[in-house]
């Protein structure tokens, strides 16, 4: 028993390593499509040794795995990044418990398609969950090695989930058979039909990628972007500077930037872009009455066709004798507010246009299940985040000098990870794409890193061009192929100025959505259905 809870522990910490590797070092997406080896392999040493409690080394995989991968999320909130590594884990190691349990009652390969399908079928579930956390579905293991998954434009990130399923248990069925002696009564036809089968699963997405990068084409249509980096410590943000002396430095690093075009009413347009939550005076109530967008319109009056977008901590006050919302807070009796993590656009006009951050990182933005937490989180002095969200996708406008009007979407930070979320845009006439975000509460640590590269996997599943701003980096400019053409570094004070290519065609995935999703959960439920059956069937009669 000693010896092997020893090899467990070791093998546990394997996957750990094997899995973390592709979201830790660029261009190891590979390395994904054999980390669930050492979790197949203990569970087969587990059933066939009779070995008993299990879950322990499963879950302990699981923590082990996501601590590895998102530890740096302690650093904007210690109890939160605990409750995510463990919460996280907990959900796949339920996973992989039912996986086990449908080994008493599926026989064959039927218990390890259960699996796989159920895990995606989860992953699917996790983007639109009341408290969603899908930084780790696997196909994200593909973010820095985006030549190897341009097929993304059709399946999305889980066709990537879907190939590191394939790939581990073609190779964890060949290893079966040799280990049993199965492989040594195949004829040379089965064997070669085996082999062969295991290459093309795991090689063909390779060839398919190659070719698909090689020949995609960007049609030529530029716009004009400046990407503003102001580095600027969210933690102590307006204990060093106040809101106007922020403004100001911002408007010098622009008219810096833009003194070539200043009252050149011939100019095609520019979009500047400011970060997340970049000013806290915007009330949705009266717009234009916030002092940031008065000092942006009044700039913007010497540029024409230079527009600003920005982020913003809004608010919308409203009277009513009764609240409003479960997650409206009282300021006085009669008069309460609702909070809003927003992207507002400006073009000087007096016409600003603003959106909501839909997809709210839960607790420090978003209260879950408003209705019976609210009232706890009143009861503990209100701690968490009460943002409201919109309900669906809408787009933002920038204008031209002669008067022209083209739609762009803008990503608020967390919401560039959800990919079929993100081909709202896309669907609904976005060109181009915008992320603004503010990454420095995880301070120098992985997180940064990996929110830049999804930001790839979008493009690809999108194929548009995407302008990145982030507060202390690293914005970007992406192309259609997901490849990060130009970058400025980690907590550096500066400006990105350059274009990107339009585009108004739709992938397969834009127009479709998430069809290996919607398999997997199909799949799924007739397997979880047929395995009721079984254990009903099997029970005795009283």
């Amino acid at each position: 028993m000693k010896r092997t809870n020893l090899m467990f522990a070791g093998m546990s910490a394997l996957f750990a390593v094997l899995m973390s590797i592709p979201f830790l070092v660029p261009h190891a997406g590979f390395v994904a499509l054999v980390g669930l080896l050492p979790l197949l392999i203990m569970d087969r040493i587990a059933t066939l040794s009779g070995y008993r409690r299990f879950w322990i080394w499963h879950y302990l995989s699981f923590v082990l795995w996501n601590a590895a991968t998102t530890f740096w999320v302690c650093n904007a909130t210690v109890g939160g990044g605990i409750f995510a590594v463990l919460a996280n884990s907990f959900q796949m190691s339920v996973i992989f418990a039912l996986f086990r349990l449908s080994k008493r009652h599926f026989s064959g390969v039927l218990p390890y398609i259960f699996l796989a399908a159920m895990w995606i079928a989860w992953e699917r579930a996790y983007f639109d969950a009341e408290i969603s956390w899908p930084w780790l579905v696997l196909g994200n293991a593909f973010a820095t090695s985006i030549k190897a998954v341009q097929w993304y434009e059709y399946t999305g990130t889980l066709g990537g989930s879907l190939w590191i399923w394939l790939s581990n248990l073609s190779l964890f069925g060949i290893m079966t058979a040799l280990s049993d002696g199965t492989w040594s009564g195949f004829n040379r036809k089965a064997k070669a039909a085996a082999s062969a089968g295991c290459i093309i699963v795991i090689a063909a997405p390779f060839i398919v990628s190659s070719l698909i990068y090689g020949c995609y084409e960007e049609k030529e249509d530029p716009f004009e972007v400046l990407i503003v980096q102001p580095d600027i410590d969210p933690y102590h943000k307006f204990e060093a500077l106040t809101q106007k002396q922020q403004t100001d430095i911002f408007l010098s690093q622009v008219e810096k930037a833009l003194q070539y075009r200043k009252n050149d009413s011939t100019a095609s347009p520019l979009l500047v872009l400011a970060p997340e939550t970049f000013t806290n005076d915007a009330v949705t109530n009266s717009l234009s009455s916030g002092r940031t967008l008065q000092a942006f319109d009044a700039f913007l009056r010497d540029y024409p066709g230079v527009n600003i977008l920005f982020g913003a901590s809004s608010y919308t006050y409203i009277d009513s004798a009764t609240r409003p919302s479960h997650t409206a807070r009282q300021l006085r009796s009669g008069r309460w507010i609702e909070s809003h993590n927003s992207a507002l656009v400006t073009d000087g006009s007096g016409n600003p246009e603003i959106f909501h951050k839909n997809k709210l990182v839960v607790a420090v933005e978003k209260t879950p299940y408003p209705a019976l937490f609210c009232k706890i989180d009143d009861l503990l002095g209100g701690v968490m985040g009460r943002c409201i969200g919109q309900d669906s996708v809408s787009l933002l406008h920038y204008r031209g000098t002669d008067g022209s009007v083209e739609p762009f979407g803008c990503a608020i930070c967390y919401e560039s990870v959800y990919g079929e979320y993100f081909t709202g845009y896309a669907a609904k006439g976005a060109g181009i794409m915008t992320i603004i975000t503010n990454d420095a509460w995880w301070g120098d640590t992985p997180g940064y890193r990996q929110h830049l590269r999804y930001a790839s996997l979008r493009a690809i599943e999108t194929r548009r061009s995407i302008a990145r701003c982030a507060n202390t980096g690293i914005s970007a400019l992406i192309d259609q192929r997901g490849d990060i053409t130009e970058k400025t570094g980690w907590q550096e004070k500066t400006v990105l100025q350059g274009s990107i290519n339009k585009n108004d065609g739709l992938t397969f995935f834009t127009r479709h959505g998430d069809i290996t999703g919607r398999v997997c959960n199909f799949v799924f439920w007739l397997l979880l259905a047929a395995l009721a059956v079984r254990m009903l069937v099997r029970q005795p009669r009283r």
